[in-house]
C-alpha cells in the first residue's frame, strides 16, 4: 500500500509504587510506503523488568532522560499483539489504547511514565537537528532512532490496530503514543514512516487505536 502525505551495572533497586489505575480510527495523516501498593520494575543490570517478568534496556539519552530502547509488552486490558499471534508481541512488543499506554508505563515502577509530546520531541531534535521540522531533520532523527541507528534507541515498525479492530501497517510504520492530548478523542503521536524515511509527529491519533509504547523517566528519578 502506498503512503499518502499525511552498561554499566547497577544496583538492584526495587520500587514501591502507588497505582492509581486510570479508567475509561484511522491513523490520520501517514506516510507511506481505590490506590493499592505494588513493589515492580525493579532495575537489573541495565534492564527494567516489569510484573510479566519481560525485561526491557533502558538508556540515557542526550535529553538527560531515560528511555526506554525496547517497546513494552506488559499484558494488560486494552493492548493486543499485532494480528493477535504471540510471536509479534515477542518481536515488536504490544500495541495499546492511549489510556491502556499510560497505564502501562505507571506499573513499571516509580517515575515511569508516558512521554509527552514535548518529551518525544526534545528527545528526536537532538538525533535530527534545528529546527526539528525540516524534512532534512526529519529524515536524520529517523535514521539515528530506528533499529540499529547511531543513537541505539531501536524504535521498531510495528504497524498498529485501528478503531475498527483492523491491524495495518507492520514493518512500514512505527506508531508511538505520547500522553499529550489534542481533545477529548485524539492525542498526538510519533510515526516513523519507512518509505519516506522520516520522524513525524502528529495530532489526529484516536484514542482508541492501538500503538507502540515506550516509557521515560527523569534522570534524577532513576534510583
Amino acid at each position: 500500500m502506498d503512503e499518502v502525505k499525511s552498561g554499566t551495572k547497577s544496583k538492584r533497586n526495587f520500587f514501591v509504587i502507588t497505582l492509581f489505575v486510570i479508567a475509561t480510527g484511522s491513523f490520520g495523516t501517514l506516510y507511506s510506503m481505590p490506590p493499592s501498593k505494588i513493589s515492580m520494575g525493579k532495575l537489573h543490570d541495565s534492564l527494567l523488568l516489569d510484573r510479566d517478568g519481560n525485561r526491557y534496556p533502558i538508556k540515557k539519552m542526550l535529553d538527560d532522560n531515560w528511555w526506554m530502547t525496547g517497546n513494552l509488552k506488559l499484558n494488560i486490558s486494552d493492548s493486543y499483539c499485532y494480528e493477535n499471534i504471540k510471536d509479534n508481541c515477542e518481536q515488536y512488543g504490544r500495541l495499546y489504547t492511549w489510556e491502556s499506554a499510560q497505564k502501562g508505563c505507571i506499573l513499571l515502577g516509580e517515575g515511569w511514565r508516558l512521554p509527552t509530546h514535548d518529551d518525544w520531541r526534545q528527545m528526536a531534535k537532538y538525533y535530527g537537528g534545528f529546527p526539528e521540522d525540516s524534512s532534512e531533520n526529519r529524515k536524520k532523527a529517523y535514521k539515528a532512532l530506528l533499529y540499529g541507528g547511531s543513537a541505539e534507541f531501536n524504535a521498531l515498525l510495528g504497524g498498529g490496530r485501528e478503531t475498527d479492530g483492523k491491524y495495518a501497517r507492520l514493518n512500514a510504520h512505527g506508531f508511538y503514543w505520547t500522553a499529550t492530548e489534542n481533545d477529548s478523542n485524539t492525542a498526538w503521536f510519533c510515526n516513523f514512516g519507512k518509505g519516506s524515511q522520516s520522524l513525524y509527529r502528529q495530532n489526529d491519533g484516536q484514542k482508541s487505536e492501538a500503538h507502540s509504547v515506550r516509557c521515560v523517566k527523569k534522570m534524577d528519578l532513576l534510583q
